[in-house]
């Protein structure tokens, strides 16, 4: 059976629109990011160090502030160019009263009147349509730099610099024109190799490389897969800067303890407790390649077997928030409430995360802990498909639970749920082929 759901596309460049896709792209003289345009293109490059470390001074600590204080100084450029098709920093934003802090937003902007179309979400895995809209098209305005390994010590930038394709193509770092936050960029890896939306460990790596050279708390990267609410089937993370804790990074975890043997990479791993969606943590790591190799070995198994989910990569790319869902799939079958499908509210990474986009007024007025709760309680799998799904990531990272007790990571923890039962949950929440 095919399951779709009728929806408005999210549109996250000038060039998304109607009738876009089916332009003829030779020798298009737009400067865009196709073949026809960005092999002969310069770009600004940043150049990350290869091998990411703690400050040790001071000066390390001011040199680590320079890329996102760069990314931002470029992105409020495109602001003052008027590439934005609203102002998010005028939105509306609160921190909601209760345990956990949910941040809710109202953003009647990214409310747009565009015609509907199909969506598939029974498939996680779909091929790259170059028919549909992809990166590919998006101007090189929208663009801030490339995002290359400098193969060094130290990171470094480039205010123009050649797009070499000889042997890769390149990495970029764009706007996203429809901004949920202040700072909303898109990291497109190999931009001209039209990938579909799928992690691998290099992609993946390039992510986490992206969140250690931020260096803030505050900047924090995520991806959906499709079916998990991702609107475009070209390879991206979205990233932007928030400058409070998101809910899922103050929730209380429960340490998994692994077999020994298991723990040479130095991957931690926890599950998160007294929050509305059931999740893994990871973090730690003798290096970002090792936290990549797990995380990605894990999303691997979850795309190849159908399953979808989001990814928050937090704490500078020391810990990856791993969220299974069934929200896209239970959405299409009818088992929503029309009360929460009247909020239009799509739960991907930042909603999951605790930070919620309202478009009506009356749902941003009347936000609340129970409600933040009761919506996010439906992307979660049952406990007991989680359980299953857990086993199936462990078996393809490599990791073996130990049959001793889990052991709590903040036994100081003060939340407790909220006062109300999380909705149930169905069975299952795999799409079967």
């Amino acid at each position: 059976m095919k399951l779709t759901i009728k929806r408005v596309p999210t549109v996250v460049s000038n060039y998304q629109e109607e009738g876009a896709a089916d332009r003829p792209r030779a020798g298009c003289g737009r400067d865009c990011l196709g073949d026809c345009c960005l092999p002969d293109s310069k770009l600004p490059l940043f150049a990350f160090k290869a091998s990411p470390k703690k400050p040790s001074s001071q000066e390390d600590a001011a040199n680590n502030e320079f890329f996102v204080n760069l990314l931002l100084g470029l992105w409020e450029d495109r602001m003052a160019r008027g590439l934005f098709r609203y102002d998010v920093t005028a939105c509306e934003t609160k921190v909601i009263p209760g345990n956990l802090g949910f941040v809710a937003q109202l953003n009647e902007g990214r409310h747009l009147k565009k015609r509907p179309t199909e969506f598939r979400v029974d498939r996680v895995l779909q091929p790259f349509d170059a028919a549909k809209f992809n990166f590919t098209k998006v101007g090189q305005e929208e663009v801030l730099f490339q995002f290359e390994n400098g193969g060094g010590d130290d990171s470094f930038f480039v205010k123009s610099a050649p797009i070499s394709v000889a042997d890769r193509a390149p990495n970029v770092v764009a706007i996203n024109v429809s901004p949920i936050e202040y700072g909303h960029v898109l990291l497109i890896p190999r931009v001209l190799d039209c990938l579909p939306q799928r992690i691998d460990q290099e992609s993946f790596l390039l992510a986490l490389h992206m969140a250690a050279e931020a260096a803030s708390p505050y900047f924090r990267l995520g991806y959906n897969s499709l079916g998990a609410f991702a609107t475009i089937n070209h390879l991206h993370f979205q990233a932007y800067y928030l400058t409070v804790p998101f809910p899922v990074e103050k929730a209380a975890t429960k340490r998994i303890v692994l077999a020994e043997g298991m723990k040479n990479s130095g991957v931690k791993v926890s599950k998160l407790m007294n929050y509305p969606v059931r999740g893994l943590v990871f973090e730690g790591g003798n290096s970002l390649d090792d936290l990549a190799n797990v995380v990605s070995s894990a999303c691997i198994w979850l795309q190849d077997n159908n399953v979808p989910y989001n990814v928050l990569i937090s704490d500078c790319g020391k810990k990856i928030f791993l969220f299974p869902q069934c929200y896209a799939e239970k959405q299409a079958l009818g088992e929503v409430s029309q009360e929460l499908l009247d909020t239009q509210v799509n739960p991907a990474v930042w909603e999951i995360s605790g930070h919620i986009v309202l478009k009506r007024r009356s749902d941003y007025e009347e936000a609340s802990e129970a409600s933040a709760w009761r919506l996010l309680a439906e992307v979660s799998l049952s406990e007991e498909r989680f359980e299953e799904v857990k086993a199936y990531i462990f078996d393809a990272a490599g990791l073996v639970q130990s049959d001793e007790e889990e052991v709590r990571e903040d036994e100081d923890a003060t939340y407790t749920p909220v006062s109300i039962a999380p909705t149930h949950v169905a069975e299952g929440c795999l799409v079967l082929h």
